[in-house]
């Protein structure tokens, strides 16, 4: 095993239990024959082991720590690690309810650069570097041990995937070990049914990390009218339908998504005539439905980071105060708005300063009554910042 110095900054970082090196002036001077997924020891520039890494030469993040006692990686290390991520888990998760969960979330559960995902039987394994592939025999076997799954799926999950989205013939996703799943399957959520697919795309539809929200999203719903933007496959439309909504608008420019979303209101068994599935881009919808004079009691809000509906872009750093002031004049006076942002770049002062733009532009108050982030299997450490990254609040308008 191969030993590389880095410098002062990361050392320091390393020993407060940052796990990344990214690359500086000093990864620079690396061997040149380093492979990825090679595991390597740090030093610091005193001379103190700092543990044993994992390294990505070609990537920003250059090395991920994985421990720092440098003990051998192994099956049975990983073995140790997964079976760490399911103690934390049964206390936090009722999985007699939800078959559909993280079971390891990378950096915070020791295993940085991969999460792993439970779909009913079946798990998907994804990879933010490519220095876990050559170990992926390894992880194979370790996974298959502790979870028995039906089947194991590897997603590839690189940093530019709004190309690679736009490329449907590019293999993002492929069946490891065990037999394939359903193309759609049903799994269960606090009593819901969700329909997901795992064998293509970039996402599966449904978002694991706002079950909590759509728990609360549920229980504000009874006898208001709801609107969903960026709906994707509709599981908080599914969830305010179960809530009591009176009725719900559900707003997405795909129109395989809107499917989707009929399929899972479908089937929960909730009353399809409830529910109103509107195509088009979300900010001319918007000024549509305030032509209408339409308004709205309850609004859930959870725009991608980054997106295109023809010649128009959307993004979160730059776009929420446009969106909120489109969208709070449809706000009933006293209504409720639940908006979200996953964009890890964004701090809760750079979202809350969004929202205030929007106030002000639109000449209403916002009142914060509750903030959340990702539920509690999607763990972090206090000294990975990069894993606190979703943001949830609900507003009165």
């Amino acid at each position: 095993m191969r030993t590389l110095d880095v410098g002062d900054e990361t050392a320091r970082q390393l020993k407060n239990g940052h796990p990344w090196v990214v690359a500086d002036r000093f990864t620079a001077r690396w061997p040149k024959n380093l492979k990825a997924g090679e595991i390597v020891l740090l030093r610091a520039p005193g001379g103190d082991g700092l543990g044993s890494a994992l390294v990505d030469p070609g990537a920003r993040v250059v090395a991920r720590l994985l421990d720092a006692d440098s003990t051998i990686i192994d099956r049975d290390w990983i073995e140790q690690r997964l079976k760490r991520a399911v103690a934390t888990r049964k206390e936090l998760v009722d999985q007699e309810k939800t078959d559909c969960l993280r079971l390891v979330n990378g950096e915070g559960d020791g295993l940085p650069g991969l999460t792993l995902d439970r779909y009913g039987d079946w798990l998907m394994l994804q990879l933010y570097t490519e220095a876990w592939l050559p170990h992926l025999e390894l992880l194979d076997a370790a996974i298959g041990r502790v979870f028995r799954p039906s089947g194991l799926y590897l997603k590839h999950r690189p940093q530019q995937t709004r190309e690679l989205a736009k490329d449907k013939h590019s293999a993002l996703v492929r069946l490891v070990s065990g037999r394939p799943a359903p193309e759609s399957l049903t799994v269960h959520e606090n009593g819901l049914d969700f329909l997901v697919r795992l064998n293509e795309g970039l996402h599966t539809g449904l978002f694991l990390d706002l079950r909590d929200q759509r728990v609360r999203f549920r229980q504000l719903a009874r006898d208001r009218r709801v609107l969903n933007l960026f709906c994707f496959t509709g599981a908080f439309s599914v969830a305010a339908l179960a809530g009591g909504a009176r009725q719900v608008v559900s707003v997405d420019a795909a129109r395989g998504y809107l499917d989707w979303c009929r399929d899972n209101i479908a089937a929960n068994g909730l009353p399809g005539e409830r529910s109103e599935l509107v195509r088009g881009d979300c900010f001319k919808v918007l000024r549509r439905l305030k032509e209408e004079g339409r308004t709205f009691d309850l609004v859930f809000v959870d725009p991608p980071s980054f997106s295109t509906v023809g010649k128009k872009r959307f993004t979160t750093r730059q776009g929420t105060a446009e969106l909120f002031a489109e969208l709070l004049p449809l706000v009933e006076p006293g209504g409720l708005v639940m908006a979200c942002s996953n964009h890890q770049k964004i701090d809760w002062p750079d979202y809350f300063r969004e929202l205030r733009r929007a106030a002000v532009r639109a000449g209403r108050g916002l009142q914060v009554l509750h903030t959340s982030g990702q539920g509690a299997d999607f763990p972090y450490t206090v000294a990975f910042g990069e894993g606190r990254y979703l943001k949830c609040v609900i507003l009165r308008t």
